[in-house]
């Protein structure tokens, strides 16, 4: 395929680009993930090894009980973070294996809901989750994670800048495999800006190499550096002490505290499941098939559940699906499942060099800040997208209800004071977040309220999404075109 056709829309069989294109594709979308996978295991004191590991394992497992049919990425999710600081508050080792069983049992619930799905009929359970709730959710889910991009731009505006600039003016402007490899080159771009200003003007100011020693303008972290140096090349990511196998055969294990996982953890699957439904019709939206139909909700319910209770047995972060590939998706439009499976590959061979997964740790905090701002920004646009295509009435109250309660719960309960919403129960404490919150109040009000105007079928997401995602204005001109002379 030549450079000029790359860019005429979508492009499903990736393999038509050539070997080396794809592999390209592939490091995209791992880099892509990256910074928020292992994100995670930084926060709560589990393995990055063995973070990547089941990030690549679980997507690969995922696309084989969904048929191969979805271009999802499943990383880290942070909707357990609070599980994980209940029963680890400082990222205890011989804690945080009974987290591991919490949020092995929460991927369980995932195949209980696949279940009902298969039995009852997919039509039954969307109608739960309409474009008037799926929408907001989606919209939500980007504003939620967007004072994390902030926050990392805010290291070195400069740097995140560039990043951006370089994904837009490639994505806007570019030719041929420029334009579908944004996000890589301006993880590439922006690094290398990073290396000439360190070594031409880096100054190291509280752990980090600055420019001219501003701590505003920060670049490499010093100790990235020195991990980098002190990494072995090759080595085991995941170790059996910490695995969840290991409380049950150590000789001490405490029953209380794994009763306290089940009813503290458990429960969060509710709301990770409703953004699994959320992404999965964001990835939908965009690629312009309905994957919700097929290969069916029961199977990537399953691909997720499964993904998520296998990576905690073995002491990794529970998985998700990534909303961040999604961005990638929108922006490069090459949808082949295949360029996802190899970028899982990576990733799991990444995990066992702990030096390359130094190297790709080593990502200024500024650049991930510019991608991800450009990444979450792409989610909010596609819950929008999702809204409009599906022609919401808001001049409807009910409507105009749901959208705003899923918005100002999801992202007032994000950004308050407490973060959270904390329930007692007795000696547990259940927090859910503001996601969680919005969503399931969405859900609620739209099943109560009366003037439901929306019936989910099968083809329905897709056929508007297919026009409005497949096709850029000059290929809609020629569609036409072409549709008059038959």
């Amino acid at each position: 395929m030549g450079k000029s056709s790359i860019q005429d829309g979508a492009v499903y069989d990736a393999k038509s680009l050539g070997a080396g294109r794809v592999i390209v594709l592939g490091f995209q979308h791992m880099f892509a993930m990256f910074g928020s996978t292992v994100l995670v295991p930084a926060l709560t004191g589990l393995s990055v090894s063995a973070t990547l590991l089941f990030a690549g394992l679980g997507t690969l497992l995922f696309h084989l009980v969904s048929k191969r049919k979805v271009p999802a990425f499943l990383g880290s999710s942070f909707a357990f973070l609070a599980g994980y600081f209940a029963l680890a508050p400082h990222g205890e080792r011989e804690l945080l294996p009974y987290a591991c069983f919490g949020v092995a049992l929460a991927g369980l619930v995932y195949l209980i809901l696949a279940g009902l799905i298969k039995i009852f009929g997919v039509n039954r359970v969307m109608k739960f989750f309409p474009p008037i709730v799926t929408g907001p959710i989606i919209i939500a889910i980007g504003l939620c994670l967007s004072a994390t991009a902030i926050n990392s731009c805010s290291t070195n505006w400069l740097i995140a800048v560039v990043a951006i600039l370089i994904i837009v003016i490639c994505n806007i402007w570019g030719k041929g495999m420029v334009k579908i490899i944004p996000i890589l080159l301006g993880v590439v771009g922006a690094c290398v800006l990073c290396i000439i200003l360190t070594v031409a003007c880096g100054t190291p100011v509280e752990g980090y190499y600055t420019i001219a020693g501003n701590s505003n303008l920060q670049l490499f972290s010093v100790a990235s550096i020195e991990n980098i140096k002190n990494a072995a090349w090759f080595g085991l990511p995941v170790h059996y002490q910490d695995t969840v196998f290991n409380i049950f055969t150590s000789g001490n294990l405490n029953t209380g505290l794994l009763i306290t996982s089940v009813f503290t953890i458990v429960p969060i699957s509710l709301a990770t499941i409703v953004e699994h439904i959320g992404d999965i019709s964001a990835i939908s939206s965009t690629v312009g098939k309905n994957f919700i139909a097929d290969p069916g909700l029961h199977r990537t319910l399953t691909g997720d559940g499964l993904a998520t209770t296998l990576a905690s047995l073995f002491g990794a972060p529970a998985n998700t699906t990534y909303g961040e590939n999604t961005g990638v998706l929108t922006l490069s439009k090459v949808y082949d499942p295949f360029v996802v499976r190899l970028a899982a590959l990576f990733a799991i061979c990444f995990s066992v060099s702990p030096k390359l997964a130094a190297c790709i740790s080593a990502i200024p905090t500024p650049v991930v800040g510019g991608i991800s701002l450009v990444l979450y920004g792409m989610i909010s646009a596609v819950g929008v997208r999702n809204v409009v295509e599906n022609k919401i009435d808001f001049s409807k109250a009910r409507n105009v209800i749901i959208a705003a309660i899923i918005l100002v719960l999801s992202i007032g309960v994000t950004y308050s004071a407490a973060g959270a919403i904390v329930i007692p129960c007795g000696k547990i404490v259940i927090s859910l977040s503001g996601l969680a919150i919005g969503s399931l109040t969405g859900i609620i009000l739209n099943a109560i309220l009366p003037g439901k105007d929306y019936v989910f079928e099968d083809n329905q997401q897709a056929a508007r999404a297919k026009d409005s995602t497949i096709f850029n204005d000059e290929d809609k001109t020629e569609k036409k075109k072409k549709d008059k002379k038959k």
